[in-house]
């Protein structure tokens, strides 16, 4: 956990979260719909947004050289940055696809990256957000990866690679992922096994919060921890466009466009 816990007044405004928009896959053409539409998204919620929290995997793919970042991405970045010039907070985390963000949004746009769950209090009430890669039990084979990928030696000897083949490289095995490969059906509702799940239930054994709030499943959920706790997953935008809504008193999971 990251401390201190971040205190947000909504001043009769909400919060907004949402994770995996995957920008970039599974090819440029569809990847520029979807940007589209997240940035009406971003549009629509502006006037009522206290916050914007974007929870991991935004990018299908993000890596920063030392002067190179990946190629694409302007409109979103220039929304996101017309956002904060107008005041309003905007949270980065980092995903299992884009864990290799540094310090481009935090110095270039003044947006904060977290690589971890941070602990939130709003009007009285605890929230514990993260993207969720790695948390709970099992996956031990990503587990493993997880501690190669954010190796220092290991980004270093990355970075030695030029940029084309360094990006060309980390495409093809995005192109793996369960984001761009449905057919494997592994985004079905796991039950008792979800593990985010399973990983908040064990946390609230010590530690109470009110919302639990994750993405990285690619499953909209909304399930009770205890009798008065609940886990939320934000889905995705690739063909969910799930976001989650938070007045300071209901938080409720909502579909962009419907």
């Amino acid at each position: 956990m990251q401390s201190p816990i971040l205190d947000f007044p909504l001043h009769a405004k909400k919060l907004f979260f949402a994770s995996d928009f995957h920008l970039g896959a599974p090819n440029h053409q569809e990847s520029k719909l979807r940007e589209k539409r997240i940035i009406s998204w971003l549009e629509e919620i502006a006037e009522e947004a206290a916050a914007i929290f974007l929870v991991g995997d935004i990018f299908d793919f993000w890596f920063e050289y030392g002067e190179v970042i990946p190629k694409g991405f302007i409109p979103f970045i220039s929304k996101i940055s017309q956002l904060r010039d107008r005041g309003i907070p905007i949270l980065f985390f980092t995903g299992n696809h884009d864990l290799w963000m540094k310090d481009y949004f935090t110095q270039e746009l003044s947006i904060p990256v977290y690589s971890h769950p941070i602990e939130l209090s709003v009007n009285g009430k605890k929230l514990l957000v993260g993207h969720g890669d790695g948390l709970g039990p099992g996956d031990q084979t990503y587990k493993l990866l997880k501690r190669v990928f954010t190796n220092p030696f290991a980004q270093w000897l990355f970075r030695w690679l030029h940029p084309d083949l360094g990006i060309r490289l980390a495409k093809a095995w995005s192109g793996h992922s369960r984001i761009t490969n449905v057919s494997k059906n592994e985004n079905h509702f796991l039950g008792d096994d979800e593990w985010l799940w399973q990983y908040c239930k064990e946390i609230e054994k010590s530690v109470h919060y009110d919302l639990y709030i994750f993405g990285h499943r690619h499953l909209p959920l909304q399930l009770e921890v205890g009798s008065n706790s609940t886990y939320f997953n934000l889905g995705e935008w690739v063909s969910q466009n799930t976001y989650l809504e938070f007045d300071g008193k209901q938080a409720r999971l909502l579909t962009f466009g419907k």
